[in-house]
């Protein structure tokens, strides 16, 4: 007999939640945590246990989305009919959504079960129970309409694909967002400088100049008593880079980086830049096992052109992933062509969802999603050797 738990505090977990076979720190109660004390306003978690008798076989993570035009659009546009597109679109995905997986992370971290107990579509089947019950409980406490429904990210290999008859029953449809960048550390290179040298030579030289340039920088580790003293600081320069982005779904509270930073320990990673002694900029990651995920950063912005700070970050990056022998590193979906001239690689992914409204068809839904979440052209980079 399958049936479902949700719960609504990390506290509140079952003792077999940890030890759920998965690697995916995303999933585990010390990420989560850290997340619950430090969520955006407009997103609350739900935690799905989904058992076969007392036996825990599935767990997926439901997060609740308020959503707002001020949230949404951070900047106003001159043009007329921006501003009315924007407004015609606010109408649509304006108020609640229910995002099976963690919308603040590239990726799929929303879905975990065992295949020797539960099968895909059984387990599918439980989580659109589960949704259910939220859209009423939502109405029912909140007075408020779930309007959108989503799963998300996938990989064009994920198995979640063979399910189509689910998706297709429950009028989920599927899209394509943009990809996911992703660096493969190869095994020979054992330390920064195999790396470097696998580069072709034009490369090799941008990454000299990117070095040049940052020379008068100090770069170190941010300890939790630095991000507990200075989260003012940290989050005014995430703000600046999180403000320039055309749509985005949250803002973090003040305190995020020291909270995951005090629930992940040495699993959350802050590196600060400094100049004169004045922090300019920061990037943090995640270790996720033998994955690094990059995460949040921030920088002034009048200043990252002249010392190239946001190229030295993915070199950076690419340099702790490879020193620390991860097998790959997570760069996330945004400037798809710089991340591809340090070796990441476009990865394409896919999500699933609808509008509750039978009324606002899917090819409409569709076409908000894409204004939403354009499909840049860009030219992918060919940075080493051949």
């Amino acid at each position: 007999m399958v049936h479902y738990k949700i719960y609504k505090k990390v506290k509140e977990l079952p003792d077999t939640w940890d030890a759920f076979a998965i690697e995916d720190i995303f999933f585990k109660t010390n990420f989560l945590r850290g997340l619950e004390d430090s969520t955006p306003k407009n997103i609350t978690s739900y935690y799905l246990g989904v058992f076969k008798t007392e036996k825990l076989v599935g767990i997926a993570i439901i997060q609740r989305v308020e959503m707002y035009v001020e949230d949404v659009f951070r900047k106003d546009s001159s043009s007329k009919i921006k501003q009315y597109t924007k407004q015609l679109v606010a109408k649509i995905v304006k108020g609640n959504a229910l995002v099976v997986g963690n919308l603040m992370h590239t990726g799929q971290h929303g879905l975990c079960f065992n295949e020797n107990n539960i099968t895909q579509n059984e387990f599918l089947q439980t989580i659109n129970k589960a949704i259910k019950d939220l859209i009423v409980e939502i109405k029912s406490n909140f007075n408020k309409k779930v309007r959108i429904i989503a799963f998300k990210d996938y990989f064009e290999s994920d198995k979640i694909h063979k399910s189509f008859s689910f998706f297709k029953d429950n009028n989920l449809y599927k899209v394509q967002v943009q990809p996911n960048m992703v660096f493969s550390i190869l095994e020979t290179w054992k330390t920064t400088n195999d790396y470097i040298a696998a580069f072709n030579k034009k490369y090799r030289k941008r990454y000299r100049t990117a070095l040049k340039k940052s020379k008068d920088l100090d770069f170190k580790e941010l300890n939790t008593e630095y991000l507990v003293n200075h989260s003012k600081k940290i989050f005014k320069l995430y703000e600046t880079v999180s403000d320039n982005a055309k749509v985005n779904s949250f803002k973090l509270p003040e305190d995020h980086f020291y909270q995951l930073k005090r629930s992940l320990k040495e699993n959350f990673k802050v590196f600060g830049y400094f100049l004169n002694e004045e922090l300019i900029g920061f990037y943090t990651l995640i270790l996720n096992n033998n994955i690094l995920e990059t995460y949040f950063l921030g920088y002034k912005k009048e200043l990252q052109q002249q010392y190239q700070m946001y190229l030295n970050m993915l070199f950076n990056m690419a340099s702790f992933g490879i020193e620390n022998n991860f097998k790959s590193i997570v760069y996330a979906r945004t400037a798809m062509e710089i991340k591809s001239s340090i070796g990441a690689k476009p990865n394409t992914m896919h999500i699933y969802l609808k509008h509750t409204n039978n009324f606002i068809a899917n090819t409409i839904l569709k076409c908000i999603v894409k204004y939403m979440n354009p499909m840049k052209k860009w030219t992918e980079r060919q940075p080493f050797k051949q």
